[in-house]
């Protein structure tokens, strides 16, 4: 059951779990084509001839494509094309759309998805990508865990950058 809190008249429902996470794997393949058309916009403005050379450049610059993306979308309107499949918007603790800034901030504190598994890879001397995606995909599912501990059900960076997943549909009230 989701953890639903009256707000200034409406009421905001948490969207389950399992929604959320069936949001981030469709907004994975929603970047694919993204990320591909960023790698070649780099390449081709770099004119990299090999992938390993000014791959930190490159990752950087994807950092930030990203960061564009999900902050431009989360502080307009507050959801992104795959969010917005899913039913499932962005708002600050009020209810309301989120800055540019708060959503800049929860960009950043995104990354922490990925931050243990990251560690435990670097720390391991980055074994054979069978295994490091094994390592990444449970970090990942132990971080969405989390919030099953957290009252409202929100993940820890939503409750570190003060902002809120709600879902959008109507909740249908029997009576």
């Amino acid at each position: 059951m989701s953890p639903a809190i009256a707000d200034g008249g409406m009421t905001l429902t948490t969207p389950a779990l399992t929604r959320r996470l069936a949001c981030l794997v469709y907004e994975g393949v929603l970047l694919f084509g993204v990320l591909m058309l960023t790698a070649f916009l780099f390449s081709t403005i770099t004119q990299q001839r090999h992938a390993l050379v000014g791959r930190h450049a490159l990752q950087a610059f994807v950092f930030v494509v990203l960061g564009i993306y999900f902050t431009w979308f989360w502080s307009h309107g507050g959801q992104t094309v795959a969010m917005k499949a899913w039913h499932i918007r962005l708002v600050g603790p009020d209810g309301l759309p989120v800055t540019q800034r708060r959503a800049a901030l929860r960009y950043v504190l995104c990354w922490l998805w990925f931050l243990p598994s990251l560690a435990v890879l670097y720390l391991s001397g980055f074994p054979s990508p069978a295994v490091a995606l094994s390592i990444t995909a449970f970090g990942v599912v132990g971080y969405a865990a989390l919030a099953l501990v957290h009252p409202q059900r929100q993940f820890w960076h939503d409750a570190v950058s003060r902002t809120r997943l709600v879902t959008t549909r109507a909740v249908h009230r029997p009576g």
